[in-house]
């Protein structure tokens, strides 16, 4: 099975401050992968690597069967879908949701003078249909609902075909219903087989859709457990990495954790 990503001992730095701390991870391509862990963890810190959006300070991070560093990084991104909410941000409000997705084939935000085929185009369309948003394709994206938004740029990071998929709090500013759709749609690309091995960064536990297959948790840079997601995700690790005693379930596929309660 051949690997997508192999850090090894990566560290990056800021200063005075390690935002990652050794971190040795390996994802294959049939892979689904959760990134856990709390508020200043280095989940994002550890897409923007993956990505190849920074490079680590020291240690090798090999991607795509390349090596930051001794890669041109502008051709190995376009093999790599991403979204994250600084791609967001950058999608101009008034763009029609066709455009958004389509324009990723230059690997650019928002159009302008370039040109597009009947392929391209008929793609994009086929992607937001599979997503759910094909109803989506004229409206503007500043008009769009929040998970409308999410689906759109999920489609928009499918539309190059990737050999990766990173996807950063996808699930972030969802209202329930908004989060359990996307957990839906996100279970779907997880369990076909033709879809790209993908990682999904999150807070929570809950917004683990079925089909993920390993799970990687962070606590202050460093890993607390990396494997299959049945023997990472135990009270024991979860409670160790955010820092409290947790209950957690597993039924039907979907996780819950809650605090223990405290005995008097």
């Amino acid at each position: 099975m051949s690997t997508v990503l192999d850090l090894v001992d990566v560290t990056v730095r800021r200063g005075q401050a390690v935002l990652l701390d050794e971190v040795n991870w390996r994802v294959d391509e049939d892979q689904r992968w959760v990134i856990l862990g709390p508020n200043g963890a280095g989940k994002t810190t550890l897409l923007q690597v993956a990505s190849a959006q920074i490079h680590p300070t020291s240690g090798v991070a090999g991607i795509l069967d390349e090596v930051l560093g001794l890669v041109d990084v502008f051709e190995l991104r376009p093999r790599i879908g991403l979204t994250s909410a600084a791609i967001a941000d950058r999608i101009p409000r008034g763009e029609l949701v066709r455009d958004v997705v389509v324009s990723a084939s230059y690997g650019v935000v928002g159009r302008w003078r370039e040109e597009y085929d009947g392929l391209d185009h008929d793609r994009a369309a086929e992607l937001l249909v599979e997503l759910g948003a094909g109803h989506l394709a004229e409206r503007t994206f500043g008009t769009l609902s929040e998970g409308e938004r999410k689906r759109v740029q999920i489609a928009r990071a499918l539309m190059v075909d990737p050999e990766l998929l990173l996807l950063d709090e996808p699930a972030a500013g969802l209202d329930l219903g908004g989060r359990e759709d996307l957990v839906a749609t996100l279970a779907t690309l997880a369990m076909d087989p033709a879809s790209p091995a993908t990682v999904l960064v999150s807070h929570h536990v809950e917004e683990i859709p079925p089909g993920f297959t390993h799970a990687l948790l962070l606590r202050q840079g460093r890993v607390t457990a990396a494997g299959p997601i049945e023997e990472v995700l135990t009270e024991r690790v979860l409670s160790a990495t955010f820092g409290m005693p947790l209950t957690i379930r597993h039924e039907d596929g979907r996780w819950t954790a809650r605090r223990q309660p405290r005995h008097r």
